[in-house]
C-alpha cells in the first residue's frame, strides 16, 4: 500500500484525520455497537444499488477500515475495487482485513483523488460525506471521476422524522453515545462529532439538489431503518 501526498483542502476540519485515526482500533466494534448492526445491513444496501457490470471500475471514497469496499467484492468478485481515506491509521485497519481479496487502497482526500477523470462506473462514500464543508465541489469531482452513465452512491446517517422517535434517538445519540464511545475507545470527543456533525448534515431533499446541480441526473433517496440512515443515488 503506497501512501501518497495528502490534501486538505482549505477550509475543511483537519482535525477530522487525528480524531478518526485515534478511533480506528475500535472502530469496527463501535459502529456494530452503536448501530445494533444496522450498518451492515446499510451497507449492504448501498452495494445492491450499484447495478455496475461485473468488471466493473468501483472506487469507495473515505473507506475508513474497508467493509464497503469488502462487500462490493464479494457481490463483484470481477470488479477492480479501490478504496481510499486520508487517516492512515485507518487504512492499516483495512489492510488487515483485506487479505489478499481484490481491494487495492490508497491514501487521498476525496478533493485529491490519484486518477484520471473518467475512469469509474461507480464512487461510493459511507458516512463520509458529512464531514466535507464544501459538498457542492466534492460532488462535483466525484462526477468527474466517473465514465459516462457512471452512478454515485451516498450513505449517510440521519435525524428520524417521527417526532416521538427523534427525540428517543437524540437522547440516546446525545447523551448515551458519548458515554459509550468513551467507554469503548477512550475517546469521547469523537462521539461528541458524531451526533453534531449527523444534525447539520442537509434534510435529504436538499442534499439530492446538491447532487443535480453537480450535474448528477436520475438523482433519488430512500430513507433506512426508519429514517436511520439516508441513501442517495446519482448518475453521470
Amino acid at each position: 500500500m503506497q501512501e501518497l501526498r495528502l490534501s486538505i483542502k482549505s477550509g475543511e476540519l483537519p482535525f477530522v484525520r487525528d480524531m478518526f485515526n485515534r478511533i480506528a482500533p475500535h472502530y469496527d466494534l463501535l459502529n456494530r455497537v452503536l448501530s445494533l448492526r444496522r450498518d451492515v445491513a446499510w451497507r449492504r444496501a448501498l452495494v445492491d444499488s450499484l447495478k455496475v457490470p461485473q468488471q466493473a471500475g468501483v472506487l469507495d471514497v473515505a473507506c475508513g477500515t474497508a467493509d464497503v469496499a469488502l462487500q462490493v467484492a464479494a457481490q463483484y468478485p470481477l470488479a477492480q475495487v479501490v478504496g481510499v481515506d486520508f487517516a492512515p491509521r485507518m487504512l492499516a485497519r483495512a489492510l488487515s482485513k483485506i487479505k489478499g481479496r481484490a481491494v487495492c487502497l490508497a491514501a487521498a482526500d476525496a478533493f485529491a483523488l490519484p486518477f484520471g477523470r473518467g475512469c469509474f462506473d461507480a464512487i461510493t462514500i459511507a458516512f463520509g460525506i458529512r464531514n466535507i464543508q464544501d459538498k457542492v465541489t466534492v460532488l462535483h469531482c466525484f462526477y468527474d471521476h466517473l465514465k459516462p452513465e457512471g452512478r454515485l452512491a451516498v450513505l449517510e446517517l440521519a435525524l428520524p422524522d417521527r417526532s416521538i422517535l427523534r427525540r428517543i434517538y437524540l437522547f440516546y445519540f446525545n447523551r448515551l453515545l458519548p458515554l459509550l464511545g468513551r467507554l469503548f475507545s477512550g475517546h469521547a470527543f469523537a462521539y461528541t462529532y458524531l451526533p453534531a456533525s449527523v444534525a447539520q448534515f442537509p434534510p435529504a431533499e436538499v442534499f439530492a439538489g446538491m447532487m443535480r446541480s453537480a450535474g448528477f441526473k436520475r438523482v433519488g433517496y430512500s430513507k433506512l431503518t426508519l429514517g436511520l440512515a439516508v441513501l442517495f443515488i446519482g448518475e453521470k
